[in-house]
């Protein structure tokens, strides 16, 4: 289904005249008489879904169905238009509830009157399946203040009443004392309560117990009609979904499951005609056993403390023991087996339901009524109460035949097959709508435990790989396109991706390991022929790397018609999901290595920055390589079933298999991550400390882990270089009392010293569960949290000291921050340093890199025995860190950059270095080159000193030099010192080595306690030669490579930089380590998924000992881009696009919004002010030179552009989801090769689009038209907007694409990183109609409007301009593409004339672009040219035009 399109808003749709005719008005209707209408026009529209788009889209929640409706007067009608309209707005991801929130009062009656409607029985069973989805939208929204209080009395302790008996009800309030008060509130709160509120009080207790009972009656109404039982199937799938909900939150789960349980939900489930339906209940079981996962995870209930495996056993354990003792008492003699049985045989099914056969109906019915289990229902109800339904009840309490939890995920394969790859419950994802639940667990606001959040992060990850595995077999066979020609199997297609094979050979198998019966290890050979392949595809192969996954397939095509004689045709249905997508067999293998035709393996250099082919490069003779051979190992599970297989007469699969498909490496990770998530998944204790775990799971205090509330806090810190002058620091602690103290008087300079002290406070505010409460945890003290009502003020004491004297060389000199940071940033900083959690959200252009890296050098620098984690989304955003991070004075040996990105590293310190040495080989290197400059100054030092020998030969020996040489004569001379010497530098022993430092070392003009200063430094700068030599020393002992590389890890880095996917596929191995680390420094923590935002906090094992983490610093803006998730059903359905960032923000947890941004002209910033109310601008950006200039050319500094039919079309969709716009594509162009001959700089301009398909024609129209050109080269960057996030640039032109609908920039994430790239100039190219009929947009797009739509142009300018950025001036409109096309031909034709004639010069070389692909290989590199007329040659010239 197409979503609703321009012409279907402003047309004759039916939908759109009602909206014109009452609500889309200068002052709407106000009363609801289109209300018929519309409901009539949703349930006799032949695609209801549609219409209900087009509804939306034309504001009929906000301006005409809410407005108009009121609880007293508003029919059903108008609730469940309201109901449709909510549950649309949710499903297409947009802000659903903030509309109700200025009318409380009326939402809430809207509310109860959708409860009441959820069970009407007389209402349809598709309304009421709508109306379920409203309040499974509202579940998983209990962020909303305004649902939370609707929800809460929904599972609150007053549904127990529902219990089946008073004495089930009495032995679980007896298990805690809170659940007793809980309850006897409750019960007053009823009895003090008037009659209307009595009843009020009555429905909301009993609301879920009657949808429960309605719920197991449509399961057993066998007597249904066909239609009616597909209906009440849809509808159970629904309703499993809200018990799933509801049972995946503490919150929600603390009563609710308890009434799962007295109704023995699960066994009479389990039972239902409904439920054993053949195929189609298929879903109806997947979303039992996810029920079934939650109703048993080990929990408590009440307090929501993870059992562990031992106490789990334990309470089950207790179940058979009451089943042993009531059977004593009952039967005796019938069961005294039962009595006499050990545990372990009544855990099992079959065996416990063996002894109770002895048993009569009534005697069973007797013993589970003993046993507390609930044996009667309402005389009304369908359920069958047979002797099978009191065995399934008593099977399913006593027997646990549930699964734990840690057994599923042991058990749950990681590498695929073709049964596991096309599972009918995977395949459902490709096809999801959102009219049917899924059978996966979702992303919640919280969580159950750290292990359910954990267990949750890897089945949705792990459905994504293979969602994503299965799309690229699917599209690499496409291109292969295999057929069956003559009985043989022929490819008619070709794929870089993957090679044709003859079948593989097992070359090894090692015996299985004790308890195990899988192999330990299977090997295997693949032959692959390399003649054909052109050389780079070869060495693509040639360069795979050990451990990464490729793929051994049987592929058998389906051939669509086939007919034998006298067979008739062939019949898809009798084949699986795999065999129909022409998958026979899928294994998988493991790289070992890669070894040419001679056997020999194709090694490669160790280390990060690069891997090159050593041996088998050219195959002998120099001759074009013939075969190369594939080492895998085999999933070892995978194997040991082919086996039993064959054994029992079945296929060797291996013989069938014809094909190994590879995928690109950032695409194959898949293996390590969940393996690393699993893990941590299956470990008892995480290290995660024990303020941060309430916080991550979203349970207590959301201020619990701020500084401000735990006992650790920092009284004084010293904030070194943050402040630049007094003045700054005056200004940046905002209204904070300043008190000067030491012996200073007055204001003096930095570095300060700031020691807070707090006025003590009697209570202190805290938010619990989104509500203000005045009550005090018992943990805290009244003098360690200043309140939070603003009555308590801050003081802070400044104090002083004077730095000291590193050196007397300039590199000595510690560098400085030279940023003025404003009050938030240094609220930020403070936060930062502080132990616990700090949470910055940082809009765009506000310098949140400036912030973390100052935070990272005071965590340096005041914490040198500890150690901080940096890491990002992406490299490119590590890279940007980590080179300010470089630029601040850290020393180098303590930096170390992991992963495979620090080739794209630029320096912040000036030195115009690459990053290549900051990775683990490099830095390894670096040390021993840093080792062998350092011997030659002991080597310098001992020539100095008369000591002869060959002192700076190892570390060693320069060790035993300073403890010989060095120490002794510091002695000497400090002891003269000490001993009155009055002329400090002639006793100085050193001064023939410091000859070479500026002269004079110690001047006439020094006091003695100058000079004595003096001496202390050069005595720092010495014991720094010997203190690294020590450092290095290790790396002479140890041999192996790797050995060197963990050691610096281990014990040398104190700042280690890394992406989160590095850290999710490394964790293993960096905590086997023994890494350890205090302080995590998460950049870009918006775009990092929940499970990849999770593991930095615990790369290390807790069993190894230590501090344990003790700060954790996320910084990113959950107002632009979410993760990148490419399967919609997990986007949407599972929420897998939520980060911990955005949860956290979501949960209220205290946080730092950066306030000025210092990007872009105040009038450009002003287009996303709309999203940051409160977003100021830096002073400089009103005054600095080129703010205050306009952009030569254009008559205004951003402007939309109204880009109408070209060749008469607008969008394009060549497949789907690549979209196209042919016209907006070519005025880009033009646009940038106007401003290219205007003399702006090729890389200050960058190109956007908002589709892949518009990126991919927008670069093939500049490689016609650009690339190659020596009047314009290529921009600075083509590529979409979802991979320009964090980055920038001068001038922006951003083609929007969409012409018929908004498209997905109706998430307005999306749009706020569009219109905040820009610097000086921002040029967007659209349609105006598609975008102004948005509501979300409408305030965004509404500056830009203001402007005429035709692109003005200013006439006798060239870059850069003189002219003010507000003065007037005349311009010249451009009326479409054609004309913009043929303005820019005349004047390159007039260009080229000039050029010919002597009369001009070029533009400004254009360097390389970078294209948003370049990680694939497919960067665009064009040589900077450009230069004076005498440097071009005729041909060229003629060539421009």
């Amino acid at each position: 289904m197409s979503p609703p399109s321009t012409t279907d808003l402003t047309g004759d749709h039916p939908l759109a005249l009602l909206a014109r005719t009452h609500w889309l008005l200068p002052k709407p209707s106000k009363l609801p008489t289109a209300i018929p209408e519309l409901w009539s026009a949703i349930q006799t529209s032949e695609e209801p879904q549609f219409s209900l788009l087009l509804l939306e889209q034309l504001q009929a929640l906000e301006r005409y169905l809410w407005p108009t409706y009121h609880n007293d007067t508003s029919s059903n009608q108008h609730v469940l238009l309201l109901v449709l309209l909510v549950n649309t707005k949710v499903q297409e991801h947009l802000p659903s509830w903030e509309l109700f929130v200025s009318r409380a009062e009326e939402f809430s009656g809207l509310f109860r009157r959708v409860l009441g409607l959820s069970l009407d029985v007389s209402l349809d069973i598709a309304q009421r399946r709508e109306v379920l989805m409203f309040l499974v939208n509202a579940f998983q929204s209990l962020d909303q203040g305004i649902v939370r209080k609707e929800c809460a009395p929904l599972v609150s302790v007053g549904t127990w009443t529902n219990s089946h008996s008073e004495t089930a009800r009495e032995e679980k309030l007896s298990k805690s004392l809170q659940l007793q008060k809980a309850w006897r509130a409750s019960g007053k709160k009823y009895d003090t309560a008037s009659p209307p509120d009595q009843a009020r009080l009555r429905f909301e207790r009993s609301w879920l117990y009657t949808l429960l009972l309605d719920f197991l009656d449509r399961l057993y109404n066998a007597e249904a009609s066909k239609d009616t039982r597909q209906q009440n199937l849809l509808y159970s799938e629904r309703f499993l979904e809200l018990l799933c909900d509801l049972l995946s939150q503490l919150p929600t789960r603390r009563y609710v499951a308890t009434l799962l349980q007295d109704l023995n939900l699960i066994p009479a489930i389990k039972l239902s005609p409904l439920y054993q339906d053949g195929d189609e209940s298929a879903l109806l079981r997947e979303m039992l056993g996810l029920l079934s996962h939650y109703a048993h995870f080990p929990i408590d209930d009440q307090t929501g403390k993870q059992l562990s495996r031992a106490e789990h056993d334990a309470a089950h354990n207790s179940q058979v023991a009451r089943l042993q003792n009531v059977a004593l008492k009952l039967h005796p003699e019938k069961l005294k087996i039962l009595v006499l049985a050990n545990y372990g045989s009544l855990s099992s099914r079959e065996e416990l339901l063996g002894h109770t056969k002895i048993l009569s109906d009534a005697e069973l019915v007797d013993l589970c009524s003993k046993l507390g289990l609930r044996t009667t229902y309402p005389e009304k109800s369908n359920i069958t109460l047979d002797r099978s339904f009191y065995e399934e009840v008593l099977a399913a309490t006593i027997s646990g035949d549930q699964q734990h939890y840690t057994d599923t995920l042991a058990s749950t394969p990681i590498l695929p097959t073709e049964q596991s790859l096309y599972a009918p419950a995977l395949l459902r994802l490709d096809s999801y709508t959102g009219d049917r639940p899924l059978a996966i667990p979702k992303q919640n606001l919280q969580y159950l435990s750290l292990p359910d959040l954990l267990f949750r992060s890897f089945t949705l990850a792990r459905i994504e790989a293979l969602s994503s595995l299965r799309s690229h077999i699917g599209a690499v066979l496409k291109t292969l396109s295999p057929r069956m020609g003559g009985g043989v199997l022929r490819w008619d297609g070709f794929s870089k991706m993957a090679i044709p094979i003859t079948k593989p050979a097992v070359i090894s198998t090692l015996p299985a390991r004790v308890g195990e019966e899988a192999p330990a290890e299977v090997q295997l050979e693949v032959s692959l022929d390399v003649s054909k392949l052109q050389e780079g595809v070869r060495r693509e192969w040639e360069e795979l790397r050990q451990g990464e996954v490729v793929y051994l397939l049987a592929v058998q095509p389906v051939e669509k018609e086939k007919r034998d004689e006298g067979k008739g045709k062939q019949s898809l249905l009798t084949l699986t999901s795999a065999e129909r997508a022409g998958v026979k067999v899928l294994r998988c293998g493991v790289v070992v290595g890669v070894l040419d035709d001679k056997g020999r393996m194709l090694r490669r250099d160790d280390g990060d920055a690069g891997e090159s082919l050593v041996n088998g490069g050219g195959g002998g003779g120099g001759g074009r390589p013939r075969q190369r051979r594939l080492l895998l190992k085999l999933d070892a599970g995978a194997y040991k079933t082919d086996l039993d297989r064959v054994a029992a007469g079945g296929k060797d699969v291996y013989d069938s298999i014809n094909l190994v498909i590879r995928r690109r490496p950032r695409e194959n990770n898949f293996k390590p991550v969940l393996e690393s998530l699993r893990q941590l998944a299956l470990t008892p204790d995480l290290p995660v400390p024990s303020w941060l775990q309430e916080v991550l799971l979203g349970y207590g205090d959301p201020a619990g882990a701020s500084y401000k509330r735990l006992e650790g806090r920092l009284r004084k810190v010293d904030y070194r270089d943050t402040f630049l002058d007094w003045g700054h620091l005056v200004e940046g602690v905002g209204g904070k009392g300043i008190e000067v103290g030491g012996e200073a008087d007055g204001s003096f300079g930095p570095p300060y010293v700031l020691e807070s002290s707090v006025s003590p406070t009697a209570e202190v505010t805290s938010v619990v569960g989104g509500r203000a409460s005045k009550k005090r945890r018992r943990d805290q003290n009244d003098d360690l949290v200043a309140r939070q009502d603003g009555t308590g003020v801050e003081t802070l004491r400044v104090t002083t000291y004077k730095p000291v004297n590193e050196g007397p060389y300039a590199g000595d000199v510690p560098k400085k921050n030279a940023v003025r940071f404003t009050p938030t940033q240094i609220e930020a900083i403070t936060s930062g340093v502080q132990p616990g959690l700090t949470v910055i959200v940082g809009p765009p252009g506000t310098g949140k890199t400036d912030v973390v890296t100052q935070i990272v050098s005071l965590l340096y620098r005041n914490f040198p025995g500890q150690r901080t984690l940096v890491v990002a989304q992406s490299n490119q955003a590590l890279n940007q860190l980590f080179g300010k991070i470089v630029g601040v004075g850290v020393e180098r040996r303590h930096l170390l950059r992991l992963g495979h990105g620090e080739a794209g590293l630029e320096l912040g310190d000036g030195s115009g270095g690459g990053g290549s040495g900051f990775g683990k080989a490099g830095r390894v290197e670096s040390f021993m080159e840093r080792g062998l400059g350092l011997l030659g100054e002991v080597q310098r030092l001992a020539g100095s000193l008369g000591a002869v020998g060959f002192h700076g030969g190892s570390c060693e020996t320069a060790s035993y030099f300073e403890e010989v040489f060095v120490r002794p004569g510091w002695k000497r001379f400090w002891d003269a010192v000490e001993g009155g010497m009055e002329d400090v530098g002639s006793v100085f022993p050193f001064a023939g080595f410091f000859a070479d430092a500026p002269q004079p070392l110690f001047s006439a003009g020094m006091s003695r306690e100058e000079c004595i200063e003096v001496a202390k430094g050069c005595e720092r700068h010495i014991g720094k030669i010997f203190e690294e030599l020590a450092a290095i020393r290790p790396f002479e002992i140890l041999k192996r490579e790797k050995e060197k590389a963990d050691y610096l890890l281990v014990s040398q880095a104190r700042i280690v930089a890394m992406t989160a996917t590095h850290a999710a596929i490394k964790r293993r191995e960096i905590a086997g380590l023994g890494f350890r680390y205090e302080n995590v420094v998460v950049e870009e923590a918006a775009q990092v998924t929940e499970a990849e935002g999770f593991v930095p906090f615990v790369m290390q094992d807790g069993k190894n000992g230590g501090g344990g983490l003790q700060r954790v610093v996320l910084v990113g803006d959950h107002l632009q881009n979410s993760p990148v998730v490419q399967n919609e059903a997990l986007r949407g359905y599972g929420n897998l696009e939520q980060s911990l960032f955005q949860r956290l923000m979501r949960l209220g947890v205290p946080h730092v919004v950066l306030d000025a941004q210092g990007r872009s002209r105040p009038s450009i910033a002003e287009l996303v002010k709309w999203r940051y109310p409160r977003l100021t601008n830096l002073p400089f950006t009103s005054t600095a030179p080129e703010f205050v200039r306009a952009n030569a050319g254009f008559r205004f500094e951003y402007q939309f552009v109204e880009v109408g039919e070209y060749k008469g079309q607008g969008e394009t969709e060549p497949t789907p989801h690549f979209v196209q716009n042919l016209g907006e594509a070519e005025y880009a162009v033009a646009l940038f090769q106007y401003m290219r001959l205007l003399g702006y700089p090729a890389e200050k301009i960058s190109i956007l689009c908002t589709y892949a398909g518009q990126r991919a024609l927008i670069r093939d129209v500049l490689a016609h038209r650009c690339k190659g050109n020596r009047l314009f080269g290529m921009p600075g960057w083509v590529g979409t907007v979802d991979k320009y996030q964090g980055e920038q640039n001068d001038y922006v032109i951003l083609s929007l694409v969409r012409t018929k609908g908004p498209g997905y920039l109706r998430d307005v994430r999306r749009l706020t990183v569009a219109l905040s790239r820009a610097r000086l100039g921002l040029y967007v190219l659209g349609r105006r109609e598609v975008f102004e009929s948005s509501l979300e947009l409408r305030e965004a797009f509404g500056v830009l409007f203001e402007r005429g739509q035709k692109l003005g142009l200013v006439t006798g300018e060239m870059w850069p301009a003189e002219r003010g950025v507000g003065d007037e001036v005349e311009g010249t409109e451009m009326e479409g593409v054609e004309h913009l096309g043929q303005y820019v031909y005349e004047m390159t034709q007039a260009k080229v004339k000039a050029l010919k004639e002597g009369g001009g010069v070029l533009p400004p070389p254009a360097v390389a672009g970078r294209v948003e692909d370049e990680e694939e290989g497919e960067e665009d590199e064009d040589e900077a040219v450009g230069g004076d007329l005498e440097e071009l040659e005729d041909e060229d010239v003629d060539a421009m035009a």
